[in-house]
C-alpha cells in the first residue's frame, strides 16, 4: 500500500480541526474518517493481480543502435485501472524514462513503448514491472512488482565493417575480377596465356611453349577453400581496457572484419573463444550465415579473470583442425603471460599449422613514453619505454619460432589484420 499527497492534505485538515475543536472525540472521529476514505479507496483501486502484462518488440540489437521494447498492460479485472507504471531495466540496457500514467478500463489494453540505447554487449533482461494502482479518490494505492520476462542480445558494435569494401577491392585484384589484375601471385594455376615483356621467366611453360609457336606462361590465383581459424583468448588480459574499449571487443571487431573478408575470398572460417574452457565455437557455417553466426557467439561473451590455459587451447586446436590452416590468435602481448604460458607451446602448433598472432596496443603507452615535464612524467616515461621493449622482446621471440605478428592500436587493428591476411594470400603462404 502507498498513500498518496491528497490523503497528507487531507490529515492536514483533520489537525487544524482538531487545533479547533480539541478534544478524543474529535481525534478518534477525524482518524475514523480518514481511515476508511483510505480502506473505500483501496478497494476501489484496480486489482494490480488480475492485470496480464506482455511484451512485444526487438529482441536482437547491434551496440550503439537502438531497440525498442513494448510493454501491454491488459487489464482483465472489472474496475478501471488508474495506474503509474515503472519497468525497470539494468542501467546498461540504456532505456530513457520508464514511468508513464496509464488509464486502463476493464477489458482493454494499453502499450507502454521504450527505447533501449544499450552501452554493453550480452543480453539485456528486464527486471520486473511496478505497478502502483491508485483509487478513484486518489488518497492510497495498491503496489505491486510483477515479471514480464524480455531479453534483448546486444551485439557487437562491428566498427570495422567500413573498412570491408576497400579490402573486398584488393582481394577482387588479387583474384583477377578487377581491372588491376596483378600477374603472377597466388600459387593455384588459373590459365595459359602469351608471354609480354615483363612476365616472370619462372612463369614460362616449356610443354606449352613446344606445342606453340608463342612463348606461353602460367598465370596463377591465390588460393581458395583454405581454412582459417580465429581464437579468441578471453581471459584476464582481455579484460584490459584501451582507452574507453575492452581489449576483448577490439579483437572481436577485428575477428569479424576478417571472418567477413576470408568467407567472400572463399575460404573457411572457424571461430573458438577459449580461456580455461571453450566459452565459445562456431565451425561449419556457410559462407552467407557466417557473421551472423560469429555476432550471435560473441554476444555474450565476458572476459574470464584468469588466466589463460595456453596448454587446453592448443590441445583443443589440434584436436579440431587436422589439416594446416592458418591459425589466428587474438590476444595480448603481455610478456608473463606469453612466456609462461603459450611459448614453450608454439613448436606444437607451428609443426601443422601457419599460426598469426593479433595483439592490440595501448596508444598511451606510446604517448607516456615521450612525456617529460617533471620527476612523475620521467617515471611514467621510463615504465612505458620498459613495457614497449618486453613487448618488442616477446615479439621478436614469436617470430623465430615463424609467426606472423600484428600489434597495432584500436582504431587500426581490424585493418592491419585484413591486410595481413591479404598479404599472406598473394604470397601463396595459406
Amino acid at each position: 500500500m502507498a498513500l498518496t499527497g491528497r490523503t497528507g492534505l487531507l490529515a492536514l485538515l483533520g489537525a487544524v480541526v482538531m487545533v479547533l475543536a480539541p478534544s478524543w472525540w474529535t481525534l478518534l472521529v477525524v482518524n475514523a474518517l480518514l481511515v476508511a476514505l483510505i480502506v473505500v479507496d483501496l478497494a476501489l483501486a484496480g486489482n494490480i493481480r488480475s492485470l496480464g502484462l506482455h511484451r512485444s518488440g526487438d529482441t536482437n540489437v547491434r551496440l550503439g543502435e537502438e531497440a525498442a521494447v513494448s510493454l501491454i498492460v491488459e487489464n482483465r479485472g472489472t474496475r478501471r485501472l488508474r495506474a503509474r507504471v515503472r519497468d525497470a531495466w539494468p542501467p546498461s540496457a540504456g532505456s530513457g524514462p520508464r514511468e508513464v500514467a496509464l488509464s486502463v478500463p476493464p477489458g482493454e489494453r494499453r502499450r507502454v513503448d521504450i527505447r533501449l540505447l544499450p552501452t554493453r554487449r550480452g543480453d539485456r533482461r528486464a527486471v520486473s514491472v511496478t505497478i502502483r494502482s491508485v483509487g478513484p479518490l486518489r488518497l492510497a494505492a495498491r503496489q505491486l512488482s510483477r515479471q514480464a520476462p524480455w531479453s534483448v542480445r546486444v551485439l557487437p558494435a562491428f566498427p570495422s565493417r567500413r573498412h570491408l569494401p576497400a579490402k573486398l577491392a584488393r582481394l577482387r585484384e588479387l583474384t583477377g575480377q578487377h581491372v588491376a589484375l596483378i600477374r603472377g601471385q597466388g600459387t593455384e594455376f588459373d590459365s595459359l596465356r602469351e608471354y609480354v615483356d615483363g612476365d616472370d621467366v619462372r612463369s614460362i611453360d616449356w610443354r606449352a611453349t613446344a606445342r606453340r609457336s608463342d612463348v606461353v606462361v602460367r598465370t596463377w590465383r591465390p588460393e581458395r577453400d583454405r581454412r582459417i581459424y580465429l581464437v579468441l583468448d578471453t581471459g584476464r588480459t582481455a579484460a584490459g581496457r584501451v582507452g574507453d574499449i575492452p581489449r576483448l571487443d577490439c579483437s572481436m571487431d577485428a575477428a569479424l572484419l576478417l571472418g567477413a573478408l576470408a568467407s567472400r575470398a572463399g575460404d573457411r572460417v572457424d571461430l573458438l573463444a577459449f580461456d580455461r574452457q571453450v566459452r565459445a565455437r562456431v565451425e561449419g557455417s556457410s559462407r552467407t550465415g557466417l557473421l551472423t553466426a560469429m555476432v550471435r557467439a560473441m554476444a555474450p561473451l565476458e572476459p574470464a579473470l584468469v588466466e589463460a590455459d595456453a596448454a587446453g587451447m592448443v590441445s583443443a586446436l589440434l584436436a579440431r583442425v587436422r589439416q594446416r590452416c592458418l591459425v589466428v590468435l587474438l590476444t595480448d602481448l603481455n610478456a608473463t603471460a606469453m612466456e609462461e604460458g603459450l611459448l614453450p607451446l608454439l613448436p606444437q602448433l607451428t609443426a601443422k599449422h601457419l599460426v598469426m598472432i593479433a595483439a592490440v596496443s595501448d596508444p598511451r603507452v606510446s604517448e607516456m613514453a615521450t612525456a617529460r615535464g617533471d620527476a612523475a612524467a620521467v617515471y611514467d616515461a621510463a615504465a612505458a619505454e620498459r613495457a614497449r621493449a618486453d613487448r618488442r622482446r616477446v615479439t621478436a621471440e614469436l617470430r623465430r619460432y615463424g609467426v606472423e605478428v600484428v600489434d597495432a592500436p584500436p582504431d587500426d587493428i581490424a585493418s592491419t589484420l585484413a591486410d595481413a591476411y591479404l598479404s599472406l594470400k598473394a604470397a601463396g603462404r595459406l
